[in-house]
């Protein structure tokens, strides 16, 4: 478990918080689960509500930041007269150690989960070195 915390760790909210928004609104930390393998680290984040062309994935500066924009409307004719949640963007954000190998991050969203698959870079092999007899 501390090696996966190496890994990957969780931005603190203030650093976050420094970016102005331009929507008006909540905004709501999405629930992660990290899942470590040999090869590449799993992020799964809870963002119900998203569409696929809402959400926004960006890497600066070894941060990954993640950000979904809901745009919940009633359906047409309808009227809301009473709801128990609240809607509201997802926004979160990671701080990336140099072993995640940044070119081949990949994200997937299906039924309100986003995942991310954040492949390791190959640890460098040793290198057995032939000596040469003159």
């Amino acid at each position: 478990m501390e090696a996966l915390k190496n890994k990957i760790q969780k931005r603190d909210s203030e650093a976050v918080d420094t970016v102005e928004r331009t929507r008006s609104g909540k905004v709501f930390v999405p629930a992660v689960d990290i899942l470590d393998s040999d090869d590449h680290l799993t992020l799964y984040a809870d963002m119900p509500g998203c569409e696929k062309t809402s959400i926004d994935i960006t890497l600066e500066n070894d941060v990954l930041s993640i950000q979904g924009n809901i745009c919940w409307q009633p359906p047409k004719d309808y009227e809301l007269v009473y709801n128990e949640y609240e809607v509201g963007d997802y926004r979160r954000a990671f701080t990336l150690d140099e072993s995640i190998n940044r070119e081949k991050i990949e994200a997937d969203y299906n039924n309100g989960v986003l995942r991310l698959t954040l492949p390791k870079l190959e640890p460098a092999k040793p290198k057995k070195i032939a000596v040469k007899f003159s």
